[in-house]
């Protein structure tokens, strides 16, 4: 398959620029893969579709707040950056993305409070955009990481033209968020209610956590026509033991099994055994599904609708079934669906 089979007309409208004013009552598309069809529900209409036994397997990442404006010495223009991932905390050197990055140069100093008491030094580029980042902060680390979060912003997707605001900071975080990590939010949980989630576990449904800290690398555009030449950003992804052994028995006892998210399905696929069973895993993943793939653990997914031409529309239609996925989304635009991050949210069965 070719980046340009999934491609198709998503109009701007359908881009969702806030939440849902209920977490549970945003619209949900049912596909089902055994025989074409397609309902039209509401999320929390989710729990008709498991049973006792079942396992939800949950993201527990927490977003930060990771963009951040500074302003250069001596020109004072404003800078943003967007912290990526913490290289060494002593040192406190960070990867960043910049913009505009023409104007940031290794020896570059950038300013982030009036009084001086929070400054980066640029020490090295990694991309066009890249850099890296050491921060000269007078004080302890959990001083330094608490003016970090004082400063950053909540970081909206770049489609949302307007700045966060305080329902930000509560509704682009799932409400089991737990790992502090993440520069984005993985976006299927955000549908989950404590509401809900008290329903589910009342009907017997079993919830394992894994942690993947969400990258930007998850929503970067393919730039080549040849899939298996795209390359994926690293994320760090934790496994457990206990999550292992709680899917394994739901496999084992012929039990759903329910990936919550691309992030979710991209973690344990990572770390699957030739016998289709879960294994404890801590490290990283560079992981690209796409058609055709073999799925080892999950035979349910939830996710959101995508945006075209993204690698999280490429595993959806491996998962689904290429035209069944098209079907879907062409449904999807005709009934007004929201897309993406704040977006409706597709279970597939």
């Amino acid at each position: 398959m070719k980046t340009s089979d999934f491609d198709f007309k998503l109009p701007q409208e359908l881009l969702a620029e806030r939440p849902s004013e209920t977490r549970d009552e945003a619209r949900l598309m049912v596909v089902h893969k055994k025989t074409g069809e397609i309902e039209h529900k509401l999320f929390k209409d989710v729990i008709d579709y498991f049973d006792e036994g079942d396992v939800f397997i949950l993201n527990n990442t927490k977003v930060f707040p990771a963009r951040l404006y500074g302003n250069k010495e001596k020109t004072g223009a404003q800078i943003e950056v967007f912290l990526l991932r913490e290289l060494d905390a002593e040192s406190r050197i960070w990867d960043v993305l910049v913009d505009p990055a023409r104007k940031i140069r290794i020896g570059n100093k950038l300013f982030f409070t009036d009084d001086d008491s929070l400054v980066a030094e640029v020490v090295d580029n990694t991309t066009s955009r890249g850099r890296t980042l050491r921060f000269l902060f007078d004080g302890s680390y959990e001083e330094f990481r608490r003016k970090l979060k004082e400063l950053g912003e909540t970081p909206l997707p770049k489609y949302i033209k307007r700045k966060p605001d305080a329902d930000d900071i509560e509704r682009y975080q799932t409400i089991y968020a737990k790992e502090e990590g993440a520069v984005a939010a993985p976006t299927a949980g955000l549908h989950f209610s404590k509401h809900l989630l008290k329903r589910l576990e009342i009907k017997g449904i079993e919830f394992a956590e894994i942690t993947l800290h969400v990258g930007l690398g998850t929503f970067a555009s393919v730039e080549v026509e040849d899939l298996s030449k795209h390359k994926m950003e690293s994320e760090q992804v934790i496994i457990s033991e206990d999550t292992c052994k709680i899917v394994n028995h739901a496999i084992e006892t012929k039990h759903r099994v329910c990936a919550v998210g691309t992030t979710s399905m991209r973690a344990i696929e990572t770390s699957v055994s030739a016998n289709n069973r879960l294994n404890p895993y801590n490290g990283w993943t560079n992981k690209f599904i796409f058609p055709p793939y073999d799925f080892g653990i999950a035979d349910a997914m939830i996710t959101n609708f995508h945006t075209p031409k993204s690698t999280l529309m490429m595993m959806i239609a491996a998962f689904a079934d290429y035209d069944l996925v098209m079907k879907a989304y062409k449904e999807a635009v005709k009934e007004k669906y929201k897309f993406y991050s704040y977006g409706d949210a597709m279970l597939i069965l």
